[in-house]
């Protein structure tokens, strides 16, 4: 699992019949650390109703296509969780809804 920040949407009118209805994100991974990007942005199935802005878990490979509802799909990598808060070596690192994070 990798954390990852949303950074848009991804509209796509003519696609695989497998993915027809899902909704697809542009997303940016994250150093667990301290939130700062990795450099490395993707795609993802989105089966959690993540929005633009959320800190997400994101699944890759073979392990975004065992995600629910997403067997034998042609996917590679899917949005399985929004994180609502990080904490490390007894420090906050990120907390959704606080202005700090």
């Amino acid at each position: 699992m990798e954390i990852c920040k949303v950074k848009g949407l991804l509209v796509a009118t003519r696609k695989d019949v497998g993915i027809k209805g899902y909704k697809l994100l542009t997303v940016t991974a994250l150093n667990p650390e301290d939130l700062t990007p990795k450099g490395l942005n993707m795609v993802a199935v989105d089966i959690v109703d993540a929005g633009i802005g959320d800190i997400v878990l994101v699944v890759r490979g073979s392990s975004a296509r065992v995600a629910t509802g997403l067997k034998g799909k042609p996917v590679d990598a899917a949005i399985i969780g929004v994180v609502d808060e990080l904490v490390m070596g007894g420090r906050t690192i990120y907390k959704k809804n606080d202005k700090k994070s």
